[in-house]
């Protein structure tokens, strides 16, 4: 436990320094300050509600204050909340280092679901940069109809393979937008969690879980969301898992 501890302080000492701030108002500026000198002072329960009341009424975070958020929830063994701010971190600033951390943490605390591979890290990737592309493909359409508009009028005729063309491309567009999904997913929130087989509590239970463990989110029904449990489809309650953004 003392090592990783250590290998906790040491990832938050050498990645701290390399990210900035969003900007705050005066307000959040002040709480931030006063969050961060209990922290630096070790009153971490303290500044954990500061940071959480900055997350919930502001939504604004930087990548220091979630480490740091993460660094206290596991301090406390709530391996969940750990995880999710570490997640959170990562989806804003994706990198090995911290996938290796998160493995880490799952390994020395037998949690499921943290095995990343680079398949796993180009999703992050391409979710961070989802609004980029997006906006470049939508600048290149625009562009191209110009253009077209142009040579219409100039009374220039289209060959049919450019024109399929350019239609596939509006219409990779439009799947981009409404249906591309890279996946959903979630960690159980808290302990002796049932995974059924199917939504109802009649149905066949196939497993106890304990908080910590994270599980692909395929689907939902009411109450239910439709997950991946060991390979295999299963069935667990909303209010037991925390859904990750």
């Amino acid at each position: 436990m003392q090592r990783l501890w250590f290998k906790i302080s040491a990832f938050l000492v050498l990645i701290l320094p390399f990210f900035t701030e969003p900007a705050y108002c005066q307000q959040d500026k002040k709480t931030l300050a006063k969050a961060d000198s209990l922290f630096q002072r070790q009153y971490y329960t303290e500044a954990f509600g500061l940071y959480e009341q900055i997350l919930e009424e502001q939504q604004q975070y930087s990548p220091q204050m979630l480490l740091k958020m993460a660094y206290v929830k596991e301090g406390m063994r709530d391996y969940t909340g750990a995880m999710y701010y570490l997640h959170l971190f990562y989806t804003k600033e994706p990198s090995r280092s911290t996938l290796k951390k998160m493995e880490e943490l799952a390994q020395a605390h037998r949690l499921q679901g943290y095995e990343y591979n680079d398949l796993q890290f180009f999703k992050t990737q391409f979710s961070k940069h989802y609004m980029l592309l997006l906006e470049l493909m939508l600048l290149v359409a625009v562009v191209t109809v110009t253009i077209m508009f142009i040579s219409w009028r100039k009374g220039h005729k289209f060959s049919q393979p450019f024109k399929i063309g350019f239609t596939l491309y509006l219409l990779f567009i439009l799947y981009y937008i409404n249906f591309l999904n890279l996946g959903n997913a979630g960690i159980i929130k808290n302990d002796y969690v049932a995974i059924m087989s199917a939504p109802s509590a009649g149905a066949t239970w196939l497993a106890t879980a304990t908080q910590g463990h994270k599980v692909p989110i395929t689907g939902e029904r009411d109450i239910w969301y439709e997950i991946k449990w060991k390979g295999e489809k299963a069935f667990i309650r909303k209010n037991n898992l925390l859904e990750l953004p």
